[in-house]
């Protein structure tokens, strides 16, 4: 098994932004502007973010970010690139961010991801989230599948 390493990261890392420049992109080929809640590079750079990596030596190969919403944790920006895809990072991406949002005291982590990311359903439903209703500042939208996980 190679030796993939999960370490905080920074959105601005030329391998990082490549990563999220292509999921965004996928996003935008995917669903309507105003039924896109991606986070900017800029965005995921604000301290109540928290970027992660998925490394192979020196290879970015995933990324991941938890965002402090006060009283839960919110998952943004899951991505992995597709050439690498079955290694068990996105798996490895999400206990870490849960085990991050464990450390920061959330009892609950939700997400917002969109109906035709099969894979991403899965990964979550694997991992026990259930859906739930629109949370924070979303509105229900014909695209959207809300998520949450208790963490206790």
């Amino acid at each position: 098994m190679p030796d993939i390493k999960i370490v905080p990261g920074d959105p601005r890392d030329p391998q990082a932004t490549t990563l999220l420049r292509q999921s965004h992109a996928l996003m935008q080929s995917l669903f309507e502007p105003n039924e896109n809640h991606f986070l900017d590079i800029d965005a995921l750079c604000a301290p109540s973010i928290r970027f992660f990596v998925a490394r192979e030596g020196q290879t970015t190969l995933g990324c991941a970010a938890l965002a402090d919403k006060g009283d839960y944790g919110e998952i943004k920006s899951m991505f992995v690139d597709p050439r690498t895809r079955g290694k068990g990072i996105a798996n490895r991406l999400m206990r870490h961010l849960e085990n991050e949002a464990r450390s920061r005291g959330f009892a609950t982590v939700k997400l917002e991801t969109g109906d035709k990311l099969t894979q991403a359903h899965s990964l979550y439903k694997a991992h026990g989230y259930v859906e739930c209703e629109p949370f924070g500042d979303y509105t229900a939208n014909t695209s959207s599948i809300f998520m949450t996980k208790d963490l206790t």
